[in-house]
C-alpha cells in the first residue's frame, strides 16, 4: 500500500523557499570574509546637499489674508497653518501674561457647534493634529492632512478660529496646569537662570523682560480670554500657508470657502519697543539654590534684532563660538574639561533687541573655573585667539549645507516660507544664503565679536548652591557679586 502525503500550499511553498535559500547559503559559508574596515582612513564626504527652494504663488483671500500656496507633489500630504505677524509682546498687557498662550490653547477646548471631546475625536478621524500657540512675537494654527481629508480638516481650523466655546471649566483645568508648572519651574535651575535673566537684562517695563507669574495667571479671567481672540486673530495680520500636493487655484478657493465668515481688519505691529535698561558694568548675579548639583549659566545682554546688516557675520561668528557642537565653548568646557554636558552661545534676534546669550549647566564644584572658560573663550573670538581656516570652512559649511532639508518635507517648506514673510525678510533669502554666508570674513568675525559681545557690560547671571559657590566667584575677581532672588529681586545683605 503507497502512502500519498498531500503539502498544503503554505508547506509547498516553504518547501520551495528553503530549497531556493539551500545555494544561497551554501555559497555564504565559502564566501571570503570582508576587509577588515581601516578605521584610520577617513572615510570620504558624501555628496553636497543641494538646495531646492520651490516657487509659490502668493495672493490673497477676500478678508485681506495673505495667502502662499507652493506645490510639492510627490506624497498626497497637505500642510496648512494660519501664522500671525506679532504675538505676546506685541498684545498682551502686563497684568495678564499669560492671555495669550491660554488663548491659544483654549481654541482646543471646543467650538460653539462641538465640544473639545468631539473636536478632539474629529481630528482622530480625520487622522491629523490641529496645533496652536502664541510665541513672542508671532502666533501659529496648524495641521498636516491627507490630501483627501484636507477640506474637512480645514473646515475644523476654522470652526476654532472663527468660533471657539472657551469653557469655563476648561480654563479652570488649563489654569491648574499652568500654577502647578510654575510652581515646579521655581525648583528648576534652567527655568530660574531664564526668567532672572531677562529681568536683569530688560527689567519689568520691556515686553522681553516679561516673566508669567502664579498672580498673572491667576488673574486671567475668561472675558479676557474673548476680549484677547476677538484682537487678535484677525486677517489683516494673518499670513496663510498651503504646502503640497494641491492645484493651486483649487486650494485658494478651500480657504476662501473656509474663512467666508471671517471679517476684515487687524493691522500688524510695528515692533516698536522701549529702550532696554542702560548697560551696567559686568556683574554677577547669584541667586541661591541650595543642594544644587549644577550652577545654570546665562551670560548676555541685549543684542542686534534681526533686521541688522551684520546678521550674517553674526551667524557664523555665533556658530563657531558656541552654536556648534565642536563649537569653541562647548569642546572647551565639556569635551576638553568635562564639566558639563554641553554649553553653547546663542543671538535671539527677535525683530526688538533679542538678547545675546552663552550658557548652560556646569558642576558646582566647577563654577569658578568654567567662568574664568567662558571669559576666556569671548575674549577670543574678539582677537585673543585668531579664527582658523578650518573653523571658518566648519562654521559656514555646516550652516549652508543644513539648509536644503528645510525642504524636504511640507510643513518645512510651508514654515520656512512663512518665515519669510512673518520676519520680513527678504523673498529671496534662501536663494541668496549660501553667498551671504560664504562672503564673511575673518575680519568680520573679529570685527561683529567686538561690536555685539561687550565684555565690559555683561549680565552674568549664575543659579547654584550660594554656600559652595559665591566665595570662589569673588576670588576669581571677574566681577562684583549681586545677590537675587528667585524672581530676579535683590537680596538685603547684613
Amino acid at each position: 500500500m503507497t502512502t500519498v502525503r498531500i503539502l498544503s500550499r503554505g508547506a509547498a511553498a516553504l518547501g520551495l523557499t528553503l530549497a531556493s535559500l539551500a545555494t544561497p547559503l551554501a555559497a555564504q559559508r565559502t564566501a571570503p570574509a570582508p576587509a577588515a574596515l581601516d578605521r584610520t582612513v577617513q572615510p570620504a564626504a558624501g555628496r553636497t546637499p543641494e538646495l531646492r527652494v520651490p516657487a509659490w504663488e502668493r495672493t490673497r483671500i477676500s478678508n485681506g489674508a495673505e495667502i502662499i500656496i507652493t506645490q510639492k507633489r510627490d506624497l498626497p500630504l497637505v500642510a496648512f497653518s494660519v501664522n500671525f505677524v506679532g504675538g505676546a509682546a506685541n498684545f498682551e498687557s502686563p497684568d495678564k501674561l499669560g492671555v495669550a498662550s491660554m488663548t491659544a490653547a483654549m481654541l482646543l477646548e471646543g467650538t460653539t457647534s462641538m465640544t473639545g471631546e468631539q473636536l478632539a475625536d474629529a481630528m482622530q478621524m480625520l487622522g491629523t493634529q490641529i496645533g496652536t500657540g502664541i510665541g513672542s512675537e508671532s502666533g501659529t494654527i496648524t495641521f498636516t492632512a491627507l490630501k483627501d481629508r484636507f477640506e474637512p480638516a480645514l473646515a475644523l481650523l476654522a470652526d476654532m478660529l472663527m468660533a471657539p466655546s472657551f469653557p469655563e471649566d476648561a480654563l479652570e483645568r488649563l489654569r491648574a496646569r499652568r500654577l502647578v508648572a510654575l510652581t515646579q519651574a521655581k525648583d528648576q535651575p534652567g527655568a530660574i537662570a531664564a526668567n532672572v535673566f531677562s529681568k536683569v537684562l530688560y527689567g519689568d517695563q520691556h515686553p522681553y523682560g516679561s516673566v508669567i507669574t502664579e498672580e498673572t495667571i491667576s488673574a486671567i479671567t475668561r472675558d479676557d480670554i474673548v476680549a484677547f481672540h476677538r484682537a487678535y486673530f484677525r486677517p489683516g495680520r494673518a499670513v496663510i500657508t498651503v504646502t503640497g500636493d494641491v492645484q493651486p487655484g483649487a486650494a485658494r478657493a478651500a480657504v476662501e470657502r473656509a474663512f467666508v465668515r471671517w471679517q476684515t481688519g487687524g493691522d500688524r505691529p510695528s515692533f516698536q519697543y522701549p529702550p532696554a535698561p542702560a548697560p551696567r558694568p559686568t556683574t554677577i548675579y547669584l541667586v541661591d539654590k541650595p543642594g544644587s548639583a549644577q550652577s545654570v549659566f546665562a551670560i548676555g545682554h541685549p543684542g542686534p534684532a534681526r533686521d541688522t546688516p551684520d546678521y550674517f557675520a553674526i551667524t557664523v561668528m555665533n556658530h563657531i563660538l558656541g552654536g556648534l557642537f565642536q563649537s569653541r565653548l562647548n569642546h572647551n568646557i565639556r569635551e576638553v574639561k568635562g564639566w558639563s554636558y554641553g554649553v553653547r552661545s546663542s543671538f535671539a534676534h527677535g525683530r526688538g533687541p533679542g538678547p545675546f546669550q552663552a550658557g548652560g549647566g556646569i558642576m558646582t564644584a566647577k563654577t569658578d573655573s568654567a567662568l574664568i572658560e567662558f571669559m576666556q573663550e569671548l575674549r577670543g573670538v574678539q582677537g585673543g585667539e585668531p579664527f582658523t581656516e578650518d573653523e571658518i570652512t566648519q562654521g559656514k559649511e555646516s550652516l549652508i549645507q543644513s539648509l536644503p532639508r528645510r525642504f524636504g518635507s511640507v510643513n518645512g517648506i510651508g514654515g520656512a516660507v512663512a518665515t519669510l514673510y512673518v520676519q520680513g525678510l527678504p523673498e529671496r533669502y534662501y536663494q541668496e544664503f549660501a553667498s551671504r554666508i560664504d562672503a564673511v570674513t575673518s575680519e568680520d568675525l573679529v570685527r561683529v565679536a567686538r561690536q555685539h559681545i561687550d565684555l565690559e557690560r555683561l549680565n552674568i547671571v549664575i543659579v547654584g548652591d550660594r554656600a559652595a559657590i559665591e566665595s570662589p566667584l569673588r576670588a576669581t575677581g571677574i566681577a562684583p557679586v549681586v545677590l537675587l532672588d528667585l524672581g530676579g529681586r535683590p537680596v538685603p545683605t547684613p
